[in-house]
């Protein structure tokens, strides 16, 4: 099959033709979580065409994923496949022309810089705002082009964030939300149609950035309730909304400066915990799995151990991070490791 073959169809919509898909071809684009916008946007673009997706999740795949997150199956969830890997298992059969790579891990600021570089647009497939604030920073101190974006219960958003020309996230929000103060999938639930079509909707903003039609790109934030059926398009003005923000009006960018340590990190809504032993330490996952046979059942893949200890769901992956699942207790979580995987 021939490259023009594949995309023909696209090719015919004059907005894109053969130059833009050729553009498309030559982009790279970072995905920064796995989800169920992150699933449906990475089909998406690598059925289009893009050059590379480099896709970025620090979770693994579970059964109550599968209502909504495409890219997964069964064989996913009963394997213990971190979700980055999964979906680039599947993304190779469905388009291999594309170039893949998954990242299993957390993305912070830290690592932003490597992970994104050669990247022309950041895509928000996350479930946490302290991510997102990084990737803001990163993205209006290098003027990278990013889309935020979000879905829960009935209700998805998205915005186009251009630096220099569109306000920045921080614009919109100048400190981060308390937890539990915003609703999530495992709080509120979700319809999986809503994922759908603010991934597409995301997924087609991105394909006007990376193939060239900027001009057609929006620069509104776009929200909407499918239960109630409403839509929202609000028009943001830079001029009006960027005095005073920190990181477009003042040059700050306290969210990428941050470097932390080892630290436990309460998920919202998971009742789970993920412990994070600091930078550069990796975990032996060949040992970890003969300290915890003696314990009980232990699944072990070239990216994770996974066991039951004290009544908790124990995973630890390669780069060290573990997820403590049947509490919200940090203090407790970070015993478990230093228990479990050590101090």
């Amino acid at each position: 099959m021939s490259v023009d073959e594949r995309y023909a169809r696209q090719i015919l919509f004059a907005g894109l033709g053969a130059e833009g898909q050729a553009r498309l071809g030559d982009s790279a684009a970072l995905l920064v979580g796995c989800g169920a916008l992150g699933t449906h946007v990475a089909d998406l673009l690598v059925r289009s065409g893009i050059g590379l997706l480099r896709i970025v999740d620090r979770d693994f795949v579970e059964l109550s994923n599968l209502h909504r997150q495409t890219l997964f199956d069964e064989s996913d969830v009963s394997g213990g496949l971190p979700k980055a890997v999964a979906a680039e298992r599947h993304l190779r059969a469905v388009n291999p022309g594309v170039r893949v790579e998954a990242v299993a891990g957390q993305l912070d600021a830290g690592n932003i810089g490597k992970l994104a570089e050669g990247a022309q647009i950041i895509l928000d497939g996350t479930d946490n705002f302290d991510t997102r604030l990084v990737i803001n920073d990163y993205a209006v101190r290098s003027r990278t082009p990013w889309i935020y974006a979000a879905c829960v219960g009935a209700y998805g958003l998205t915005m186009n964030i251009l630096p220099g020309e569109t306000p920045c996230l921080r614009c919109l929000l100048r400190s981060t939300p308390a937890p539990g103060t915003v609703e999530t999938c495992d709080t509120a639930g979700i319809l999986a149609p809503v994922a759908s079509l603010v991934a597409a909707l995301e997924s087609a903003e991105a394909i006007k950035l990376l193939s060239g039609a900027s001009a057609a790109a929006s620069r509104e934030l776009v929200a909407f309730d499918l239960w109630s059926n409403s839509v929202q398009r609000l028009r943001l003005l830079r001029e009006e909304m960027s005095s005073g923000c920190p990181a477009c009006d003042r040059g700050e960018f306290e969210f990428l400066e941050r470097r932390r340590g080892a630290r436990a990190t309460t998920l919202c809504g998971r009742n789970a915990v993920q412990v994070h032993p600091g930078d550069g330490l990796k975990a032996d996952l060949a040992a970890l799995e003969r300290r915890l046979q003696p314990l009980g059942p232990v699944l072990r893949n070239p990216f994770l151990v996974r066991a039951d200890v004290e009544g908790l769901q124990l995973v630890v992956f390669a780069d060290g991070r573990a997820i403590v699942t049947g509490t919200s207790d940090e203090a407790r979580a970070r015993s478990i490791y230093d228990r479990y995987v050590g101090a």
